[in-house]
């Protein structure tokens, strides 16, 4: 009984005034303030009185720890003992992981004369007992007995107060569990993080997410700081993987199994199966286990829990089957700390004070708290011997404060804090959980995650996430000295087991079931019917796009059900970009039919991939070519026959003379050298020539002619096939340039996005557009031209077009397909559907089936619709001048080389002529146009004959004879 009133007025004076109340407890004075206590119960002493006296113990107090700890300070002699707090739950899972490794840390430092030598490390420990209140008044409590540095919290929330109150104090917080990404060494200096953020630990999650390519997550965390903190990193680094969390299901902090079950049937009623689990480890088992009684642990569903659940189970309170029964399937996080012989040094020891010799593995937690009490060990190691004293003073602006009760004075500014925070950040060695670095911007180097997966009894490591190399099968410490292309270091992951025990990768997103089906729109179309068309069958409507979309739907390895809603007033046809915007609005949860996909709709919605391709091509009037008797004269122009006459002429010259003085076939009478150079040139046309060329210039020439005749054959053939089988425009439309420079009206259909692509794209004004509904609008506004209330063209897409066409044989295509497309299936942004839509189109096109629909709704008899339509102009001497110049060059170039030999041989035979004495009646000149024609004329071989004798020789012949009329070849 009297116990109990100890503790209620003990609780009494703690509200009135908290700080003093915690001085009292563990300064040693609470045998005093007993004592005071009682004498005040005894004489009704007033509350005032009360105050006064415990403010008088408290001071007395605390200059007397402040006196044994700076007695010995007087000079530079090292202090023998330095105070260092402790601040975290003992009774969590945290909490019994980092006790006993906090207390062999200090032990192990006592224990090496190298650290602290002459110096005592001492830990004052502070139990926060899970709650944000207690927990701040005990750091308040640690604080005010001069402490040098304080570890932890273990929360959060806790860090976040206690962050204010050490900058103000200049003592270093080293918190070992602290893991909120806003908790940032610049907004609190004094704050420092020897465990990993959760920044990157997200960044690891939402690798993982973009690993196995799901799109959406849900996710499940506390709503404190350290919940929220991070669920927004996780959101953010979703954002850079083109992911995103579709709903926030927040857990008030210690929320019972009800709480926890409702929040679970709320996100289970939604359509994405992929679970981010951010709690505590404390409670956060609860959620797997609620989970598991509403069936959620089973085959589809994904379970990603960050290093909480790691936690959980290394702690001796949940190291049993029942954590890891709750968990199968589950992947979650470990801070990864290396395989080293520190760690199992440290293991052996903790096994052996917890009594866990079954133990093995090592929570990090426990690492890190070890490593914490090391890391302020090397750096007051380093303070103390740069010269610097522990001492403390008091703050100004505590003092300033009056009339407070709280009698925050008492708390001290420790003078070389900042000197000491710039030792810690410095530190660099080697500790249980690896390298104790920092970078510039204050954390840990080589961060690193494990990736585990539970399954049967136990944890498979399946990979490993580091800042250095991301997703890897291989262990960070491996990769930080191979270069980053090395074959050990690769984005793969072993295989998972996942719930309901298989080893195939869930999809990741359901249907709702809300017990309604899809709404899907549907254009209610009043022309071109085969694509879209209302129908009295259980559907309500039928075609190809309504096929196609059916049978998609059929190889999806899920059912889905759905029901069509006619989008249009029956009259006309629907905006289709209208269609659109209606399921970007969630009007509709999907839309079908032939629906183009273009630019301006795919930044509302969704499109499935193309399953038929589609364009904007240009139809306009055509009427046969009327055929004549004079049809064959019109493959080429009038220029180019006469060029061709002249040219087959010059040519058969050419060949004559360079032939003449060798050939015999080319020799006679003057009307039968006429008759063969005609009839040499022309009968080349048909590659009929009898005469055969014996001189090399006359064999060259030939072969040059040869290949021009080969030529304007082949060309004057194609163009009179042309001539004689295609149609010709009737309006002057040449293709899209014509069309665009033109002012002539152009139609285009209602509802399509042609009107758009016109205005927008090519800068047409809206005046020239006339909208036309249906194939027999087409037909009419065709026939009656720009002039008479029609159009001139018509711009609309290629299937519409096909159907037209095969009607219509009185129009035909200009030019080709000027935009390149495909129609698609609509779904509103980031919809899983849509991609598991567009593998099933993919497997229609490869099976077969996408043809057989096509066919069977737009196999299309009649008119053919090949694109080369656009008139066939006669040929001009422009396509073939450079044929003639080649032709032409290879004629004067032999003739130059043939006379350049002629008036050699010439010359040599003047001179020859001329040393005869025997001649005689010879002519006065042989240098005369009579005598050079005579010698030319004459054959080459009694030229060179002649020219063999000497001057004694035989009578040479006279030049002038009529006599000698050579009819031997040469």
């Amino acid at each position: 009984m009297a116990r109990s009133s100890l503790q209620l007025q003990l609780s009494f004076a703690a509200i009135l005034s908290p700080p003093i109340f915690l001085l009292l407890i563990n300064n040693g004075g609470l045998d005093r303030e007993r004592s005071i206590r009682v004498s005040l119960v005894e004489t009704g002493m007033a509350y005032a009185q009360v105050s006064a006296m415990l403010l008088y113990v408290c001071i007395i107090s605390g200059g007397a720890i402040a006196d044994s700890q700076n007695s010995t300070n007087g000079g530079i002699s090292r202090p023998t003992e330095v105070r260092i707090g402790a601040l975290f739950t003992f009774d969590s899972v945290i909490g019994r992981a980092v006790k006993p490794a906090i207390e062999l840390a200090v032990a192990d430092v006592n224990a090496d004369p190298g650290v602290l030598s002459g110096t005592k490390l001492t830990v004052l420990m502070q139990d926060t007992n899970c709650s944000g209140f207690v927990g701040t008044t005990e750091a308040l409590q640690l604080l005010a007995k001069d402490v040098i540095a304080v570890l932890g919290p273990q929360s959060s929330a806790i860090a976040h107060v206690v962050s204010h109150a050490v900058n103000e104090l200049h003592v270093p917080l080293i918190s070992f569990a602290a893991s909120d990404p806003t908790l940032s060494s610049l907004e609190y200096p004094y704050f420092v993080r020897t465990t990993l953020s959760d920044y990157y630990q997200m960044a690891a999650v939402a690798t993982i997410i973009s690993h196995y390519r799901w799109r959406e997550v849900i996710a499940i965390y506390v709503d404190d700081d350290y919940g929220r903190g991070g669920i927004t990193a996780l959101g953010d680094a979703l954002g850079k993987k083109m992911s995103k969390i579709t709903y926030k299901a927040k857990l008030p902090p210690g929320a019972g199994r009800t709480a926890i079950q409702d929040i679970l049937m709320q996100v289970n009623e939604m359509e994405s199966r992929v679970y981010i689990v951010h709690v505590n480890p404390d409670s956060g088992l609860n959620v797997f286990s609620a989970a598991k009684s509403l069936g959620m642990m089973s085959s589809g569903y994904v379970w990603i829990a960050t290093d909480w659940l790691s936690a959980a189970i290394d702690s001796s309170v949940h190291a049993n089957s029942d954590a890891t029964e709750h968990t199968q399937g589950v992947i979650m996080l470990r801070q990864h700390v290396a395989d080293s012989g520190i760690q199992h040094s440290l293991l052996s020891k903790l096994n052996g004070l917890t009594r866990k010799a079954n133990s093995t593995s090592l929570s990090s937690y426990s690492a890190h708290a070890y490593d914490s009490v090391w890391l302020v060990a090397h750096a007051v190691e380093r303070f103390l011997t740069a010269g610097n004293e522990v001492s403390f003073s008091v703050n100004q602006n505590l003092q300033a404060v009056k009339g407070s009760n709280l009698q925050l004075d008492s708390l001290r500014i420790f003078n070389n804090g900042d000197k000491l925070l710039e030792k810690v950040w410095q530190a660099n060695f080697t500790g249980v959980s690896g390298q104790v670095q920092f970078t510039l911007d204050r954390n840990l180097i080589h961060l690193a995650y494990d990736i585990l997966n539970v399954a049967g009894t136990g944890l498979r490591t399946i990979g490993y996430w580091s800042n250095f190399s991301g997703l890897s099968v291989a262990a960070p410490e491996n990769l930080h000295s191979a270069p980053r292309d090395s074959s050990t270091n690769n984005t793969q992951l072993h295989g998972v087991i996942w719930p309901g025990q298989t080893a195939e990768k869930p999809r990741g997103w359901v249907f709702p079931y809300h017990g309604k089906p899809l709404r899907i729109g549907v254009p209610l179309r009043t022309s071109y019917n085969e694509f879209v068309m209302q129908d009295n069958g259980p559907d309500g409507v039928k075609g190809f796009s309504v096929d196609v979309f059916k049978s998609a739907i059929s190889l999806l390895p899920y059912p889905v059900a759905y029901s069509f809603v006619l989008f249009g007033n029956g009259l006309k046809n629907p905006s289709y970009s209208d269609l659109v915007q209606k399921v970007s609005e969630n009007y509709f949860d999907a839309a079908i039919g032939d629906i183009a996909i273009v630019t301006n709709r795919t930044r509302l919605v969704d499109f499935t991939q193309p399953y038929t391709e589609s364009g904007l091509i240009i139809v306009a009037p055509a009427r046969e070519v009327e055929s004549n008797a004079w049809a064959f004269l019109k493959p080429f122009t009038f220029q180019m026959w006469c060029v061709l006459v002249m040219l087959f002429l010059f040519v058969g010259a050419v060949v004559w003379i360079l032939e003449h003085r060798t050939n015999t076939e080319f020799r006679g009478t003057p009307r039968q050298q006429i008759m063969t150079v005609c009839w040499f040139s022309f009968s080349t046309m048909f590659f009929a020539q009898r005469e055969n060329t014996s001189s090399a210039l006359g064999r060259f020439v030939l072969l040059v002619w040869l290949f021009v005749v080969l030529i304007v054959n082949s060309s004057y053939t194609a163009s009179l096939t042309s001539l004689l089988t295609v149609q010709e425009l009737t309006s002057g439309i040449k293709g899209l340039d014509s069309l665009i420079s033109s002012s002539s009206p152009i139609g285009y259909q209602v509802g399509s996005f042609a009107r758009n692509y016109l205005v927008e794209e090519l800068n047409i004004a809206d005046s020239r557009l006339v909208p036309l509904n249906s194939p027999s609008d087409y037909a009419r506004a065709l026939e009656l031209g720009s002039g008479n209330g029609g159009v001139s063209a018509i711009i609309d897409e290629l299937p519409y077009v096909e159907i037209f066409l095969s009607k219509y044989c009185k129009f035909k295509t200009v030019g080709q397909v000027f935009t390149k497309g495909g129609w698609g299936f609509a779904f509103p942004r980031d919809s899983p559907l849509a991609e598991d839509l567009s593998t099933a189109i993919l497997t229609l096109s490869e099976n077969g089936n996408l043809q057989r629909i096509h066919d069977e709704w737009l196999n299309v008899r009649g008119c053919d619709t090949d694109d080369s339509n656009i008139s066939s102009n006669s040929l001009s001497l422009s396509s073939f001048w450079g044929l003639f110049v080649v032709c032409g060059l290879a004629c004067a170039i032999a003739l130059l080389i043939f006379f350049w030999r002629i008036f050699c041989q010439y010359s040599r035979y003047n001179n020859q002529i001329e040393l005869e004495p025997e001649i005689v009646n010879r002519p006065a000149r042989l240098t005369s146009i009579k005598s050079l024609i005579s010698f030319v004329d004459k054959r080459e071989e009694e030229v060179k004959n002649a020219l063999k004798k000497k001057p004694n020789g035989s009578q040479q012949t006279k030049i002038g004879s009529t006599e000698e009329q050579s009819t031997l070849p040469l």
